[in-house]
This record gives structure tokens, sequence and C-alpha cells, in this order.
């Protein structure tokens, strides 16, 4: 499997690239696409991890991803962090949901 092997399960993959390279409000629009997308985290973790400057990619303008880069520099790989944080994540609402069922 490759690095973009997710691309192809996208929403975004019959969607109009110009929908998703787009500038003020219409940003809103191309994020909003990305809301219910399973291959979210991998396609911010690429965009972040190549350094992508132009575009939504996982649900963030290329301004947000530059924040998040600069606030956390040291980071050697995007995929790796989030996906840890994807599982943290997903292992604690099944924690919760399973408390509230007993």
């Amino acid at each position: 499997m490759t690095d973009t092997d997710w691309s192809e399960q996208g929403l975004c993959r019959t969607a109009d690239p110009d929908d998703l390279f787009v500038e003020g409000a219409a940003q809103n629009r191309a994020k909003a696409l990305c809301g219910g997308c399973e291959v979210r985290t991998e396609c911010l973790a690429y965009a972040l991890d190549q350094r992508i400057e132009h575009g939504i990619w996982g649900g963030m303008t290329e301004r947000e991803r530059r924040a998040l880069l600069r606030r956390r520099p040291t980071v050697g790989s995007w995929r790796r962090l989030l996906e840890t944080a994807r599982a943290e994540h997903d292992r604690t609402r099944t924690a919760v949901v399973g408390s509230r069922a007993s």
C-alpha cells in the first residue's frame, strides 16, 4: 500500500478540484465535505507530512495547517501522531459509551 492509497476512498474524489482550492467563505464549504470523510486523518497527515501549501486537506485550510506546523515543529510523522490520537479518542469514546450502558 502506498502513502496515497487512502485518497481513492476520500469523499472529495468526485469533487471538482477547483472547489477544494478556494479562498474566503468558500473554504467552509470545502471543509464541510471533509467532515464525514473516513480518510480525513490520512488526508490531513499527508498534507502536513508533505508540507502541502495550498487547498483544503483533511478539513484544514493552508493557514490552519501552517499554524499547526509552527506550533509543533518537532513532529516527525504527522500520520503516526494523528493515527495514535484517533485510536486514543476511539478507545475513550468506547469506554464512555460502555460506562453509560452499565
